[in-house]
């Protein structure tokens, strides 16, 4: 033994012994601690579930012991080989639930404060395109064409990575009316060249909210060609790249982080706009619900470790559609407007587009949902056409509009985006549930023309080559159709189908017998020139965040084929014991295959059933084809899922009959830019501040790929004496319009409708556009009003 002033000498074989003895401790140690924590992570049945606890996760995964990836590793734009394969082989395993231990009670309001769960990014970018001459998506009415600017168009992204970047999700919602295939598999194409396999097919969603006011031209497929007069590679390429730029932006911020869910009842903002077919389906069904639209928000809360905030997610069946078919100005509609309130609120003192904080209202399943609350009445009469095939007495369906709550669609876009947005901001601050656990995906692409279908033990049905039916060109009371056509038409009409037999062909018995009761006026799927008139080939996609699954899907579900979709793929987690999971839809992502409704709908055929283009069974087929999905993430086999038929992306490099822009020309004795008709001296706040400029074609900007405002509103500022910009293009109270003229000459008004709280002062407006010369030389200009004053009331 040692002394206490002496020191002790350890043999060389002393020493041994005591460091192979602390090792063993050590290990001995360790060893309990896993096989007590595997214990409790297993569950009795000893199916896999969602792990709440980051230790669980990594047991699952395989993981244990490895490092998190530096901040700074996470910008790399490229992957090497070796990381590829691990992200790809880490891929494989399967999805595992939160346990309800994890969640926080309702009384408790837990701190944002603490370790990130996650790694976060988010961004932002804008999307809009060109707002002129070209035809807005979403009405098929070929009568509304851009004219101007009401607010930009945005792609709002979210990266969603775990702790250790072993694997990610990305949903992006963008301001336009549906993401085309062709749009889908660009933006895949890009995201490959810059970063490898870290973004890919399976794990990034991308999801559009579906204003009807966007520019159109971005789609591959025939159909959509008709009333977008062809493919617009302007459109399509601010598009991809807006996409792409806010990926960029959520990749290089991204940060630890937590994610909140929470849910609420928004009232006051929806009908269904086919109750009707909605009554179809059974009483029973009918009965567990109390309203035939959903009326449940869900939302998602993203902070970062300290608490500060970085976003939110939200999620609500509602069309926006509050601006008719009569509007002109390029704009992101009710949904879009919400965006711009609560990214305003939380972006003190910036001007809309601007900031970090990116809030995202997405679609979900919103088919037969409208926000024309006051409901569909005859524009001739002022009588109710609420019947089943939407007519009036006196000139049949084309007067039977839907309408409200506002007094136009200006006040009606408004208050819809202030009731979703004050009930996402309700929702943000008193969200308390936590979401934990890995992150998965799973994706395949399925030709939804010949998908079988096991109804029951007994009974197999299949889908069908696509076909319109007789009531999609009667369009609905948000957007009446053309011509003789009525809703719910479960005949044809001899003299349309003459017509189609001789122009398109006459669709074929086979066709025709998989689609009854439909009466089919577009055969699309034997429809093959130029191209294929639309897609066989889609995407079916579920991405999980814990306990989290959003289901991705390809176009327009009704309320109840919402519902049925839900309760599907919540049942299919359950079964392998992940129960208690939250699921959403996310709606028209990755490719759009217009409307799904439910085999009762069908039946009676109104406007979304006759949109329901696989047939009658398509419902079924999605549910099959999603509750796959779900089972290989629960059972961690998704790398056993076949990829599936590639889609086609067909060469076309420029097919358009919008016209081409002329070289642009001013008055005798006027410059681009001049002042035509001046602002007023002095206005109250209420009133709308207007000017009149010599403009130039929009286009201009958005063909030479030119990011800039097409306007400002400025105050000055006394005690620095500079101007000050408090509007741009993208704020709700400023609007842009653009009026052609002969020979290449036009103009722009722009108006500034004052709001309250507008500080008195004085202001003045600015104008910024580009003038065009030869077909390639464009220059820049601006112009400047007088100055005015502004007195409160």
């Amino acid at each position: 033994m040692c002394g206490r002033r002496t020191k002790c000498h350890f043999s060389p074989l002393e020493l041994v012994l005591i460091a192979l003895l602390v090792l063993m401790t050590a290990v001995t140690v360790a060893l309990l601690i896993l096989y007590f924590v595997a214990r409790e992570c297993r569950p009795s049945n000893g199916k896999a579930y969602l792990f709440s606890s980051v230790l669980c996760d990594s047991l699952g995964k395989g993981t244990v012991g490895r490092q998190s990836v530096p901040a700074a590793l996470l910008q790399r734009p490229q992957l090497s080989k070796g990381e590829q394969m691990k992200h790809t082989q880490i891929f494989s395993h399967g999805v595992i639930s939160a346990s309800n231990q994890d969640k926080p009670s309702p009384t408790q309001q837990p701190s944002t404060v603490g370790s990130g769960n996650y790694l976060l990014g988010v961004g932002r970018a804008d999307c809009t395109g060109p707002v002129a001459e070209i035809p807005l998506m979403g009405y098929a009415n070929p009568g509304q064409v851009g004219g101007g600017l009401l607010t930009r168009l945005y792609s709002r992204a979210f990266i969603v990575a775990e702790p250790d970047d072993s694997r990610r999700v990305v949903f992006v919602s963008i301001d336009i009316g549906m993401v085309s295939q062709r749009l889908r598999l660009e933006v895949l194409k890009e995201l490959k060249s810059k970063y490898g396999e870290l973004y890919r097919r399976d794990n990034v969603i991308l999801s559009g909210t579906h204003t009807h006011s966007g520019p159109g031209g971005y789609f591959q497929y025939t159909l959509f060609w008709i009333t977008s007069q062809g493919l617009i590679k302007p459109n399509l390429n601010a598009i991809v790249k807006g996409i792409v730029k806010s990926i960029d932006i959520a990749h290089q911020n991204m940060k630890k982080g937590r994610i909140f869910i929470n849910r609420g009842t928004v009232e006051s903002s929806q009908i269904n706009r086919s109750p009707y077919s909605y009554l179809q389906n059974p009483a029973s069904e009918r009965s567990r619900y109390s309203s035939n639209t959903d009326k449940e928000m869900v939302m998602l809360k993203m902070v970062d470790e300290d608490g500060q905030d970085l976003g939110l997610i939200s999620w609500f069946a509602v069309h926006p559609v509050s601006m008719n078919n009569t509007n002109h100005l390029v704009n992101s509609d009710n949904v879009g407007y919400a965006s711009l309130l609560f990214e305003q609120e939380k972006n003190e003192g910036m001007l809309p587009g601007e900031g970090s904080f990116v809030a995202a209202f997405a679609s979900s399943n919103l088919g037969d949902v409208s926000p024309n609350t006051k409901g569909p009445f005859c524009v001739n009469t002022g009588e109710s056409c609420d019947n089943p095939q939407s007519t009036c007495p006196v000139g049949g369906a084309s007067m039977c509009m839907a309408m409200g709550p506002g007094i136009d669609m200006f006040d009606s876009t408004r208050i819809i985006a202030q009731n979703i947005f004050l009930k996402a901001k309700d929702l943000y601050a008193s969200s308390s549930q936590e979401l934990r656990g890995p992150l998965r995906s799973a994706h395949q692409w399925v030709n939804m023309s010949d998908v079988q279908v096991q109804l029951n033990a007994t009974h197999k049905v299949k889908t069908c080559k696509p076909a319109l039916g007789h009531s999609f060109a009667a369009g609905t009371i948000d957007g009446v159709g053309a011509f003789n056509f009525t809703q719910g038409s479960v005949e044809g009409d001899p003299f349309w189908d003459e017509i189609r037999d001789q122009l398109l062909g006459e669709p074929s018995n086979e066709t025709k017998a998989c689609h009854e009761p439909k009466p089919i006026l577009f055969s699309t799927g034997e429809m093959t020139r130029p191209h294929p008139w639309h897609p066989d080939i889609v995407d079916v996609q579920i991405a999980t965040i814990g306990s989290l699954a959003i289901v991705a899907v390809p176009g327009e579900f009704t309320t109840m084929s919402g519902r049925r979709l839900r309760e599907a793929v919540k049942s299919e987690f359950g079964s392998h014991g992940t129960a208690g999971m939250d699921v959403v839809i996310a709606g028209l992502c990755n490719v759009y295959t217009h409307y799904i409704a439910t085999y009762e709908e069908y039946q009676v055929q109104r406007y979304e059933a006759a949109s329901t283009i696989y047939g009658p069974h398509t419902l079924s087929a999605y549910i099959q084809l999603y509750r796959g999905l779900a089972n290989a993430i629960a059972t961690n086999t998704v790398q056993d899922l076949p990829s599936g038929p590639e889609p086609p992306l067909f060469n076309i490099t420029s097919l358009t009959l919008v016209p081409a822009v002329v070289t642009d020309r001013t008055p005798l004795n006027k410059t681009f830019g001049d002042v035509l008709q001046e602002v007023r001296q002095q206005y109250l706040v209420g009133e709308v501040a207007e000017v009149t400029f010599v403009g130039a074609n929009p286009r201009n900007s958005a063909e030479n790929m030119t990011e800039h405002n097409f306007l400002t509103v400025e105050r000055y500022a006394n005690v620095s004496g500079t101007w000050q910009v408090v509007r741009n293009d993208a704020s709700w109270d400023t609007r842009f319009h653009w009026t052609k003229g002969s020979s290449g000459r036009s103009n722009v008004t722009i108006e500034w409708h004052i709001p309250s709280g507008t500080e008195p002062g004085s202001y003045r407006i600015r104008y910024f556009g580009h003038y065009r010369r030869l077909p390639k030389q464009f220059y820049p200009f601006e112009g400047t009003s007088a100055e005015f004053g502004i007195t409160s009331l």
